[in-house]
């Protein structure tokens, strides 16, 4: 897996995890600790984490060589 790909879905993960937060208790972990939704670094951060939720999506469609081979 390249350094991409664990960067991409670490970012998805935590955007992930964060939806739940929302979804769970109401509850905007990004924007409460960045200032807001509307705030600069809150859209940075939500514009990576989609860009990287993205990217994932060409990690269900790559042909990996199966890990065991006999």
């Amino acid at each position: 897996m390249m350094m991409m790909d664990r960067i991409a879905l670490a970012l998805a993960v935590i955007g992930g995890l964060n939806w739940g937060c929302i979804g769970l208790f109401r509850f905007d972990l990004v924007a409460y600790l960045f200032g807001g939704q509307t705030a600069t670094v809150s859209r940075v951060i939500y514009t990576l984490v989609g860009l990287a939720a993205i990217w994932c999506i060409s990690l269900l469609f790559r042909d990996q060589p199966d890990a065991i081979e006999e």
